[in-house]
């Protein structure tokens, strides 16, 4: 079969890279070894899902063990899709070639809701029947990531969902489904799924009922079964120092979005802005130790060829040991070429110094993320840096030589007014303006590029109850900004309305949205996010044949004492305390970091027996 498809259809296909595994250090074990087999696939293209740390953590801790085998299947571009369709080849992994449906486990890693279509893409290229009512034989299709923590509009289509960190939960999965196995390699669906329901942090959708009010909002979500969990807990992985790590990772033969070594420094964080899901849902922070940090750089240079290491984090200014872990990295590896990068930075000169200090070998552009225009607005979302930290941190980046600067924002929030709005050309106009006072003496000239995108809510945040604003509102207001933020030295970008308002409809929908996904891939939806292959009106139809109206669940404010699609899925905080932070953000009210000051009562370390572990001065911190 490999040798069929690299010389009858690879050589028809853009970028046939993308399709020929074989990377190095792949992992290629004997097929009838393995107890369980398992394709991990990314319902994106190549280049995008090999940038991606949970593939690289799950692949390795999955072939480490010798009776199970795990390979990697992408999403397969249009022109491969044809090819395959063509030939009648059905979907295939890289390292082996083989055909999904021969595998037992079949698990989608879901990040991102526009890339849904892509998945009953590839079921459908592989020959498995798109929903799991359907699906007598074949692999256990299974799903994980953030958008398995409200994975309703997908429900008909999985087995299951594993909620939180894979890492201990994947292996019992596996484990469970080998014993399920018999002498035909087959397993009893039911009996599997049976059992598997009872695994902490493991949901099976086809065991619960939901119930509707005349209105259309869910009444109740029951499990149908008496053994079941009524509520379902994410699971989290405690010491993350001892967790394990790939520190011999796949190096693609083709430039990927992030082209690095990627040393995980820390899980979750604290800051507890009330749009962000990662900051509500990856609690407590949990930090790598230095030394544990330094050992697996050291393995992974010696075992890759990149050319950079990025300490990945959702905040890594916040990681406890940065600073030395930043220069002890320096000080062993610049003099190779190697550079140290960090993904995100603070709004403050800490960072601007951090930045200074790790980009010795090669400087690019600098990111801020101020998120709003005014303070206000930036209290209303519990930004805790004020204009003069921003202003400060620029100042102090253009004196170090930066010229390119990138400021993020959203439009949008809730409560948002036009003078917030205006307050976000304001504040680029006068970061603009001390870049050109800066970068006086050196001749230089500044670049500011202000990226803005439209607030999307997303559930178990504070900001869940909130609807999103209008298509047409939101383009209203991208306009004005466009007329603002004229002129040398200045650059707007913003992101297509439409697909921010379908994102907002799956990200609160439910499990009545499931056939307008079905319909929107029958009628040719996929790659959505791209540009290119985005055609709303084919959603619009998509959305009438299955009678739904989409503003029901993107725009209308959700009220308090409504079940809400995920309800039954606890992520950790609990839902008392996002209402109450919901209330402090309409009263402008800041709320402290519980990594420095005392704890703020979200609930998840009391009830999930958890922590904020820090190693910044060997101690935790409740």
């Amino acid at each position: 079969m490999r040798q069929y498809i690299q010389e009858k259809i690879l050589p028809h296909v853009l970028k046939p890279t993308r399709y020929l595994g074989n990377e190095w250090n792949v992992v290629k074990k004997e097929w009838e070894e393995a107890k369980v087999t398992m394709a991990f696939a990314f319902p994106d293209v190549y280049e995008i899902g090999m940038s991606h740390l949970g593939l690289h953590i799950l692949y390795g801790l999955v072939n480490n063990r010798s009776e199970f085998l795990m390979e990697r299947v992408f999403a397969p571009w249009v022109d491969m899709e044809e090819q395959l369709r063509r030939h009648k080849i059905p979907l295939f992994t890289l390292e082996s070639y083989r055909a999904l449906g021969d595998f037992h486990v079949l698990g989608f890693t879901l990040q991102y809701e526009m890339s849904y279509t892509n998945i009953l893409n590839m079921l459908d290229l592989a020959g498995i029947p798109l929903k799991s009512a359907d699906r007598q034989e074949g692999p256990l299709v299974i799903g994980g990531g953030p958008c398995a923590l409200n994975p309703e509009p997908l429900a008909p289509f999985f087995d299951c969902f594993l909620l939180g960190d894979s890492e201990e939960m994947l292996l019992q999965l596996l484990e469970i489904t080998a014993r399920h196995l018999n002498e035909d390699g087959k397993f009893d669906r039911e009996a599997l799924l049976g059992e598997l329901s009872l695994v902490s942090g493991i949901y099976v959708p086809g065991f619960y009922q939901l119930r509707y009010k005349p209105d259309g909002t869910i009444g109740s979500v029951d499990p149908a079964k008496e053994e079941v969990p009524p509520r379902v807990q994410r699971r989290i992985v405690q010491n993350l120092d001892e967790a394990y790590f790939p520190t011999k990772p796949l190096v693609p033969y083709m430039e990927i979005v992030h082209d690095r070594m990627m040393l995980e420094v820390m899980r979750g964080c604290t800051r507890g802005c009330r749009f962000c899901q990662a900051g509500m849902v990856y609690r407590p922070v949990r930090e790598r130790k230095k030394d544990t940090l330094l050992k697996q750089a050291e393995e992974l240079v010696q075992n890759t060829g990149h050319e950079e290491i990025s300490l990945t984090s959702l905040s890594t200014a916040d990681y406890s040991c940065v600073q030395p872990l930043t220069k002890e990295l320096l000080n062993r590896y610049q003099d190779g070429g190697i550079n140290v990068a960090l993904p995100s930075l603070r709004v403050d000169a800490f960072s601007v110094d951090l930045a200074a200090e790790i980009q010795r070998v090669r400087k690019s552009g600098l990111t801020f993320a101020p998120e709003a225009g005014s303070q206000r607005m930036r209290n209303v979302i519990n930004k805790n840096v004020t204009e003069e930290d921003l202003l400060g941190a620029v100042t102090a980046a253009f004196r170090a030589g930066w010229t390119n600067i990138k400021l993020y924002f959203m439009l949008g929030l809730p409560g948002e007014t036009n003078d917030d709005l205006a307050a976000i050309a304001d504040l680029a106009k006068k970061v603009l303006d001390i870049g050109r006072q800066e970068l006086m003496a050196q001749r230089g000239r500044p670049n500011i590029t202000v990226s803005v995108s439209s607030f999307v809510p997303k559930g178990h945040t504070p900001f869940q109850f909130e609807g999103q604003n209008p298509v047409e509102e939101l383009r209203a207001k991208q306009q004005f900004l466009r007329g603002q933020l004229k002129g040398r030295g200045l650059k707007f970008k913003w992101h297509e309305a439409k697909l921010s308002f379908l994102e907002a409809v799956f990200a609160r929908g439910g499990r009545k949205l499931a056939p307008v996904l079905e319909n929107a891939w029958k009628s040719g939806c996929r790659f959505d996010s791209w540009d290119e292959h985005f055609d709303y009106a084919k959603w619009q139809t998509a959305f009438e044949n299955a009678a739904i109206d989409p503003e029901f669940y993107a725009n209308r404010p959700f009220d308090y004492q409504e079940v809400l699609p995920w309800d039954h899925l606890d992520a950790g905080v609990s839902k008392a305390y996002l209402i109450r932070e919901h209330k402090r953000a309409m009263e402008e009210a800041l709320t402290h970091d519980c990594r420095w000051d005392e704890c703020t009562g979200c609930s998840i370390c009391d009830r999930f027996q958890v922590e904020n572990r820090l190693w910044g001065d060997e101690i935790n911190v409740d």
